[in-house]
């Protein structure tokens, strides 16, 4: 007869037999692959000393120096004051400009590989006869007419072979991402056209191939025949963002090719290359807010927010209210359902990011931490009214530019692949500044009750998409899309005042139609008679540049079913979440430079965000 202990040890090993083979070989529930349960904070779009034009302006940090103080490391500014994050960022894409990178330190520094050129030794003299301001602004007229002069082939592989290697240094895997990447910066008669390119990889691949410019070409066509050649030649992974399309001059999202046929129309394999190549957009930068405009969208209470309405960057064109279209992003968002309805294919299928677009080589969007477009617009009591281009009165005043904005990102961890991967897959949002954490799920069969369920995310996942993603086709007997959203305030910020739900469709006409839907209001309002909600009104005090959160709410969450969907039309569908008024950059210059800001000057503001969109296409 056996012993009790041998047969309670027998029902032991019987049980756990029995517990593993119902468990896949383990109790935890997170052992297999989970959905991203994290977001990441970032700023894709940063210059430092290696930029010609920041060179221009003073700056003197350097990539490291930008990656340490993302990091939240104390670092000092260009005119010596001591700066640092309230938090640290998750990720960072120094992205200076492919033209001349790095070569205007050492040409000032007379670099003999540099002063050797016939054109290098001209600045240089130059620079010595009538200083470096005038040599530089010279520079900086030719790079704007994509002329280049200094052509060091050699020079310019070790200097992106030491970019990309100070990436690498700073690429701590799960605690901060280090991304390399650079501007590719395209400029048409003034009109913006600029990519930032953001690789997967390390240097390893990354420094195989000098990045290619816009002296080749000004045509986006030819990045992407780089980016191509990139993966077929290295193996490995690359994209491109669209930046600053507000200042575009309605190139940005014309439906009309620019050199490879001008004037020609688009075709379904460019719109396919342009899907591939280009998956975000980034919405919101320090020149301007780029998500709608009140011409455009004139029953948006909020379109006009932050509208930098210049035309192009050569300020002496007039602005046409027809380009006003190829520069907003929700107007191309529609404009692409309708190209996908012609071609099959959509080419402006894009998820939304912002980025500071910096050149102080410091990432900084907070309000109350705003060190400016460049480093002569950094911190002092005359910004406010200093030229942006820092040149003379008929250039855009310093008090109108913008604290904005930053990039979020849904992955699940802090690596390069996980953060590339979300963002190749759209799942990503802007805001303006603030880091409010939004989830949105689209699906044919949520319920209300799923917003409080306990595993909100994980079963989102298993029945919905997420933003960026592709609602499928609509099962037998469903109504229209159901969409579950959720908002947090930034913990160290204001309140939230509402979330909407932005719908684009385009009817069976082929006319392109916008609609907002007020989903989650704060402090209980309702859309009252008129079916827009009181606004939530205002705490700051101007002055003292400061607010409270006695108004507005912490969280909001929304359930809400399009209940005016047609099966046969193409739409989509994003969030917008608006916080309460909060003292602008201006307000907290004004206060604590004891300076009047200018009477045209907002001193309040709204912060948002913005996530990228979730579409639907019916049976081809």
């Amino acid at each position: 007869m056996r012993s009790v202990s041998s047969v309670a040890a027998t029902l032991c090993s019987f049980v756990a037999l029995a517990v593993s083979a119902d468990s896949h070989d383990t109790y935890s529930p997170y052992t297999e692959d989970a959905p991203p349960q994290r977001v990441f904070w970032g700023d894709t779009h940063l210059h430092t000393t290696n930029s010609p034009d920041a060179y221009l302006f003073g700056v003197r940090l350097s990539p490291d120096d930008a990656f340490d103080f993302a990091k939240g490391k104390r670092v000092t500014a260009t005119h010596g004051l001591p700066v640092r994050l309230e938090r640290p960022l998750d990720f960072l894409v120094v992205s200076d400009h492919a033209e001349y990178l790095g070569l205007v330190p050492r040409l000032f520094a007379g670099d003999k590989k540099v002063t050797e050129t016939e054109y290098g030794a001209s600045l240089y003299e130059s620079a010595q006869r009538d200083g470096q301001m005038e040599a530089a602004m010279r520079l900086v007229v030719d790079l704007a007419n994509n002329r280049e002069e200094m052509k060091l082939p050699g020079l310019a592989v070790s200097i992106w072979e030491e970019v990309a290697a100070t990436a690498d240094r700073h690429d701590d895997p799960g605690v901060f991402t280090a991304f390399i990447g650079y501007e590719w910066t395209s400029m048409i008669k003034g009109n913006n056209l600029h990519r930032i390119v953001v690789y997967r990889d390390g240097a390893d691949r990354a420094a195989r191939l000098v990045p290619v410019s816009s002296f080749e070409s000004v045509d986006p066509e030819n990045l992407w025949d780089f980016l191509e050649e990139y993966e077929d030649t290295t193996g490995g992974d690359i994209f491109a963002i669209p930046h600053n399309p507000n200042l575009s001059n309605g190139m940005m999202f014309q439906t009309r090719r620019i050199e490879r046929g001008i004037g020609r129309r688009f075709t379904r394999e460019y719109a396919e290359r342009r899907a591939r190549w280009e998956p975000l957009v980034e919405v919101t930068q320090i020149k301007g807010d780029s998500e709608a405009h009140p011409l455009l969208s004139p029953n948006d209470e909020f379109a006009d927010f932050e509208t930098w309405d210049h035309g192009n960057l050569d300020l002496s064109q007039d602005k046409q209210d027809s380009m006003l279209a190829g520069e907003y992003v929700r107007e191309a968002l529609k404009t692409g359902l309708d190209q996908e309805r012609r071609l099959g294919v959509n080419p402006f299928q894009f998820g939304l990011i912002g980025s500071t677009d910096s050149h102080t080589g410091l990432a900084t969007a907070r309000e109350d931490n705003f060190w400016g477009k460049h480093s002569l617009l950094e911190p002092d009591a005359d910004r406010l009214v200093t030229p942006v281009g820092g040149v003379d009165e008929k250039h855009i005043p310093g008090w109108q530019q913008v604290a904005s904005g930053l990039a979020a990102v849904w992955a699940t961890e802090n690596t390069r692949a996980a953060i590339f991967d979300a963002m190749e897959r759209r799942e990503t949002y802007a805001t303006t500044g603030p880091r409010m954490t939004v989830r949105v799920f689209g699906g044919w069969d949520f319920e209300e009750s799923d917003l409080a369920g306990s595993d909100f995310a994980r079963d989102a996942y298993a029945r919905g998409v997420p933003m960026g993603g592709e609602l499928p086709l609509p099962p037998q007997g469903a109504s229209g899309p159901r969409f579950l959203v959720k908002a947090l305030r930034d913990p160290a910020g204001a309140n939230l005042d509402r979330v909407q739900i932005i719908k684009g469709w385009q009817d069976g006409a082929g006319k392109l139609h916008e609609k907002i839907f007020d989903v989650g209001l704060s402090d209980g309002r309702g859309l009252g008679a008129t079916g827009r909600p009181t606004l939530v009104g205002s705490t700051v005090d101007v002055p003292t540049a400061t607010y409270t959160n006695t108004i507005g709410d912490p969280v909001l969450e929304a359930w809400w079913e399009d209940r005016d969907f047609d099966p046969t039309q193409r739409a989509f569908y994003y969030v917008r979440v608006i916080q309460i008024p909060t003292p602008r950059w201006t307000a907290y210059d004004a206060a604590r430079f004891g300076v009047p800001a200018p009477e045209e000057s907002p001193m309040t503001v709204q912060d948002r965000a913005y996530t990228s969109p979730i579409w639907y296409s019916p049976p081809r």
